[in-house]
């Protein structure tokens, strides 16, 4: 699982410089769950080999009781509660306030492991100008500039330091016959009801197993001779012999979930068609290059007008999503719930497809001699030969002459010959290019 750093803070610290600057992005946000006018944002960064999620939030007033402030306040909590370590913000140039002493209050009480960070501190003497800030009891103080990336880097190093995170953690050897699904979507889109009534049926042999407070919980279970372990981001629980879900949402817990799966249920809830909220669950989900498929739930809930109208923004928000399979379902009646299953074992057998280069340098050559890829400026790009260069998802590698100049359009034609080809449906598929160079390019310029 990647560690979560919470960058928390008073208002104008730069914690959203920060948040960008760690992210390698001005717009990196992954999930932005929307409905408060300032709310916490979700971002990947990576560091070496070791990938984190970084979440950045509002201006932070513990002790607000009303208002925008208290549901700031609320956002903030919850996302520390989420964090594996606090990052608390302060202004090096403006100096120690008031609400920074509240913020470092809770901080202590909460006892959630916690790196003060002084930003603005380009150009400071550390030792003199920053001891203020000694008097938060938070121990040592690290200078940095968010704007300027200076201390940045050290102080990702210290903050994953200070985790104990296994420099090669073990990789426990894996079923490959095992389907790891994660059902991901908003709350109250009806998860809950979906996994309960999967483990419901007859046919379904399931028990839980053990998971932390922040882990996602897998449920292995089986259906019809396949084995699958569902990655639970419902929050399943146990209660004597009866399975009950309660829906806690987490962001951090959906895309852990989803990065564990093998194949993503994105949930929808047809009563209030696809939203902002789902199409960064998606995004996210095609992102990390996920097997997936599409299920809009309450089906039986709306009227042939509405229908239309999911349709059509399923088309205008999700266009994306184009090569998974789209599912129309009641969870609570158990209607339509047959064909998703038959959806997810397709996404998998897709995602773990494998072509052999023969047969990818025939589709390849056939593609060119239906129609050749458009000139770029004096050349024309040559396609030779292809070869897979990966599973789940599958990525083909096509090798030639002045590929650069191959365009977008052109790779979803080639797409689209090879999904026909390998029958490959529910993955996400990549084409990369790799021009070949000329041997003989630096004696012909000396």
């Amino acid at each position: 699982m990647k560690p979560v750093l919470a960058l928390v803070g008073r208002p104008n610290v730069g914690k959203s410089t920060l948040f960008n600057r760690l992210t390698k992005s001005r717009d990196a946000i992954v999930a932005d769950f929307a409905g408060l006018t300032r709310d916490r944002h979700y971002g990947n960064g990576k560091q070496g080999r070791q990938e984190f999620i970084v979440i950045d939030t509002g201006g932070f007033e513990p002790d607000a009781n009303s208002g925008i402030y208290k549901e700031m306040a609320k956002q903030t909590r919850q996302a520390v509660a989420e964090a594996d370590i606090v990052i608390f913000v302060v202004d090096a140039r403006g100096g120690l306030s008031a609400q920074d002493h509240d913020i470092a209050k809770y901080l202590r009480k909460i006892g959630k492991p916690c790196l003060l960070v002084a930003n603005k501190s380009e150009g400071m003497l550390e030792g003199i100008q920053l001891t203020e800030f000694y008097e938060l009891g938070l121990g040592e103080v690290i200078a940095i500039s968010a704007a300027h990336g200076q201390g940045t880097r050290g102080l990702v190093e210290l903050a994953l330091e200070s985790l104990n995170l296994p420099e090669d953690p073990e990789e426990t050897e894996e079923d490959p016959t095992v389907i790891k699904l994660a059902v991901a979507g908003r709350p109250n889109v009806g998860k809950s009801t979906l996994i309960n009534t999967w483990l419901g049926e007859e046919r379904l042999v399931a028990f839980d197993m053990p998971g932390t407070t922040r882990d996602a919980i897998s449920v292995p279970f089986e259906r019809q001779g396949q084995k699958f372990e569902l990655i639970d981001t419902a929050g399943l629980r146990r209660k004597g012999k009866v399975f009950e879900a309660i829906e806690k949402f987490s962001v951090v817990k959906t895309l852990q979930a989803i990065e564990s799966a093998n194949v993503v249920l994105l949930l929808l809830d047809a009563e209030q068609g696809v939203t902002d909220q789902d199409a960064h669950i998606a995004g996210y989900a095609l992102e990390s290059g996920r097997a997936m498929a599409v299920a809009i739930n309450k089906w039986d809930a709306i009227d042939e007008y509405q229908r239309q109208l999911v349709q059509r923004s399923i088309e205008t928000r999700l266009p994306f999503l184009s090569f998974a399979n789209m599912h129309f379902i009641s969870a609570k009646k158990r209607q339509g719930l047959g064909p998703v299953w038959a959806s997810i074992v397709q996404a998998h057998k897709s995602a773990m497809c494998k072509m052999s280069t023969p047969i990818l340098t025939r589709l390849l050559l056939e593609a060119v001699q239906f129609q050749s890829p458009q000139r770029g400026g004096m050349f024309r790009p040559k396609l030779r030969y292809a070869h897979q260069g990966g599973m789940n998802p599958p990525v083909i590698v096509v090798h030639g002459n002045s590929l650069e100049h191959v365009t977008d359009t052109y790779k979803r034609f080639l797409e689209g010959r090879f999904r026909k080809a390998f029958n490959l449906s529910g993955t996400p598929l990549r084409i990369e290019m790799k021009t070949s160079t000329n041997p003989y390019a630096d004696k012909e310029s000396s």
